[in-house]
């Protein structure tokens, strides 16, 4: 999978998924952010343990475009799929658009991070057999703590494996490239409020 895209590629896939786009409405404002998830296709489902999928932010700024893609995951690393806090099973968000899901707000009352806050649909996976589960007979939907939130805490850090970081969460992978889309999504909240939608599309999608 491509670790970077453009913003077109992104608009294009989300567009034809029949999802919304935000552009900053009819007043065209700023900072209208859309927030897409992306997850790697050429996994076969194997639950790699590493961050190759992305979360790209794309928002306008005066009129013109603005595109970040940070590296991240968008599943739950090898600890949580072999060690289940739920007895149904791990959780693997399902690929859709979750409008109005997250809100900023703490992570585990730690630091301000992107929280769940509408029901989204999971997967569940309790066979632990190394590979990700997405079968429509095994879909859950709800309120889980689906959060949006960092790895590693230490600046100009860079976490390589999920391990323990994601038990169903999307996870930026860097410091730095997290706090660049935190500061962005406050930006968001001030003139939009508090409400933020997410959107995961699978790379496959993508032409």
């Amino acid at each position: 999978m491509e670790t970077c895209y453009t913003r077109e590629q992104i608009q294009q896939a989300v567009i034809s998924k029949g999802y919304k786009w935000f552009t900053g409405g009819s007043l065209d404002k700023d900072y209208d952010v859309n927030i897409v998830g992306v997850r790697n296709s050429d996994t076969d489902n194997e639950i790699t343990n590493k961050f190759d999928d992305c979360v790209t932010i794309s928002y306008k700024l005066n009129g013109v475009w603005n595109f970040h893609c940070y590296e991240a995951t968008t599943d739950p690393g090898k600890h949580w799929a072999e060690n289940l806090l739920n007895k149904h099973g791990v959780a693997i968000l399902k690929p859709g658009q979750y409008r109005g899901s997250h809100k900023i707000r703490l992570h585990q009352g730690k630091y301000p991070a992107l929280g769940q806050q509408k029901p989204v649909v999971v997967y569940r996976d309790n066979n632990k057999d190394g590979k990700y589960d997405l079968s429509e007979d095994n879909t859950m939907e709800g309120l889980y703590g689906i959060n949006i939130h960092r790895a590693t805490k230490y600046a100009g850090r860079k976490s390589t494996q999920i391990d323990r970081w994601s038990a169903g969460c999307q996870v930026i992978a860097a410091n730095d490239d997290w706090h660049e889309f935190l500061d962005i999504c406050y930006e968001a909240k001030a003139i939009w409020g508090n409400s933020f939608t997410y959107t995961l599309i699978e790379s496959k999608d993508i032409v």
